[in-house]
């Protein structure tokens, strides 16, 4: 008898497809963002600084909705979830492209950031439906999607929206996305045999409340005033919020995100490695495509279009997918107690360079190849890293809690670079002064130079020395024992 993804069926030739489109949606869903940031603020009549968030709220909704869809996603409810999922994303592609005003585009973009929860599902789908020889070069094929995909997705964006105007770049999101419902519907297997999982509901409503309530504290300061009465309770509030999700998600059975993994020091040093290499990615791609859009001046921009600020981030995604080819093999000859740090210290070098040489249009394409180097490097180790320090039986929790630091460092680099330039443009002016760039990179620079430290001296030996996977499929948990080729392959698997 076939299995779901027997070659022998159509819909088991077409299944590996199918999940690569899926990954390619995520992909459109995120170039979507920064590049359009200047074009949406003109055309909306709002500062650069509030147009940010319509890349930030779809990375915040991201974060919270992942863990969620990934609970739902490891029972019968994972095709119902995928299809739900991409009718949201539908609709707020729809919603965005319609000429309602900032504040509709902002709800649009919040409902495609439900969309960033596909990926966790399409490897589970290619895990548990593709037989060991198919699985392993699927998932792969996943991760490799969704980093070119994001370099080819921003100048696509960029081309469609100067022809055809910003909105056009949401219309073609609204296709890309109901192409996706059509042939999951048609193609991805039944789920009603697997078993059912309990969704962590108030652990993720806390989930939300904490990100929602410390990114507007973030963003809102500037204009509030970091001493407002307002604010001040706002931030109170997020972090009574932040205290209570910690204790609930450390009590409850089946928590959202498994916090007693970080008692493992291996697995607490991937996760702020991570949560800092998403935070410098975004910080980054944010600080550069809108630096190059800035109209020309003393100081100021290079005024490129969108399409050539898109092809800016061409070497990110060319580096970053060379280096999750190539740092796997060199972590199993250096010890990854070297290659994570040096990875870490390519993130700052890019930063730094940023901060000290951005007078030419050439060296923005030089910083983010440096970051897509490091930023690859960290993703292609961090999912290694959490199979080697975890139980076969942890290995999915893991890697998706470490999913959502990831996203979480997305939206807090977002976030961040909107706010350090918004502190340095003066009232009344449309353009930051051009200190702002320097220092929002020289904060990341501190940052990442903490986290490098941070990397070298957490993980020290001990006697449960974790072993990174071999080439060949086995990986080792922190006990000794030794487990095939599934379990290295749905840690590693999901990389950039």
């Amino acid at each position: 008898m076939a299995t779901a993804g027997s070659s022998t069926t159509w819909r088991g030739r077409a299944l590996v497809p199918v999940l690569v489109y899926l990954s390619s949606v995520v992909a459109v869903i995120s170039s979507l963002g920064a590049p359009l940031t200047p074009t949406i603020a003109a055309a909306d009549h709002v500062s650069l600084s509030q147009a940010q968030w319509s890349l930030t709220i779809t990375l915040l909704v991201g974060a919270v909705a992942t863990p969620a869809m990934g609970r739902l996603g490891d029972g019968p409810l994972r095709h119902t979830t995928i299809l739900t999922a991409l009718s949201v994303v539908l609709a707020g592609s729809a919603l965005a492209a319609l000429p309602y005003g900032f504040g509709w585009l902002l709800v649009g973009r919040a409902l495609q950031g439900v969309g960033l929860g596909l990926i966790p599902l399409a490897i589970a789908t290619a895990r548990d439906n593709l037989p060991p020889s198919r699985s392993r070069s699927a998932i792969a094929l996943l991760s490799v999607t969704v980093v070119s995909g994001v370099g080819l997705g921003y100048p696509l964006v960029g081309l469609i929206a100067e022809h055809l105007g910003f909105r056009a770049s949401f219309w073609f999101g609204a296709a890309v996305s109901g192409v996706g419902l059509v042939v999951a519907a048609l193609v991805l297997p039944g789920t009603r045999h697997l078993s059912r999982h309990r969704l962590d509901l108030v652990g993720a409503v806390l989930f939300g409340a904490v990100l929602a309530g410390l990114l507007l504290v973030l963003c809102e300061g500037e204009s509030w005033g970091w001493t407002s009465t307002g604010l001040l309770a706002l931030g109170a509030a997020s972090l009574v919020c932040l205290a209570a999700w910690i204790a609930f998600e450390l009590r409850t059975t089946g928590p959202l995100v498994d916090l007693r993994q970080l008692r493992n020091r291996v697995v607490l040093t991937a996760a702020v490695v991570g949560l800092i290499a998403g935070l410098g990615m975004f910080l980054l791609l944010s600080l550069v495509t809108r630096l190059a859009q800035t109209p020309p001046g003393p100081g100021h921009g290079f005024g490129v279009s969108i399409v050539v600020s898109g092809l800016i981030l061409l070497p990110f995604s060319v580096a970053s997918l060379l280096a999750s080819k190539v740092i796997p093999l060199v972590a199993h000859r250096v010890s990854w107690r070297l290659t994570l740090p040096l990875s870490c210290v390519l993130i700052l070098a890019a930063l730094l360079m940023f901060a000290l040489a951005r007078t030419s249009l050439w060296e923005l394409f030089v910083v983010m190849g440096i970051a897509g180097l490091g930023v690859g490097s960290v993703f292609a180790l961090v999912p290694t890293l959490v199979v080697s320090a975890v139980p076969a039986g942890e290995i999915g929790s893991a890697i998706g809690f470490n999913q959502v630091l990831r996203y979480v460092g997305f939206t807090t680099g977002s976030a961040l670079s909107a706010v350090v330039l918004e502190s340095h443009t003066a009232a009344g002016s449309a353009l930051p002064d051009p200190d702002g760039y320097g220092v929002a990179a020289a904060l990341g620079v501190v940052i990442c130079a903490a986290v490098t430290v941070f990397a070298v001296v957490l993980p020290r030996r001990h006697r449960d020395e974790p072993a990174l996977p071999a080439q060949g499929g086995e990986s080792t948990d922190v006990k000794g024992s030794t487990e095939q080729g599934p379990a290295a392959l749905r840690g590693s698997a999901i990389e950039v």
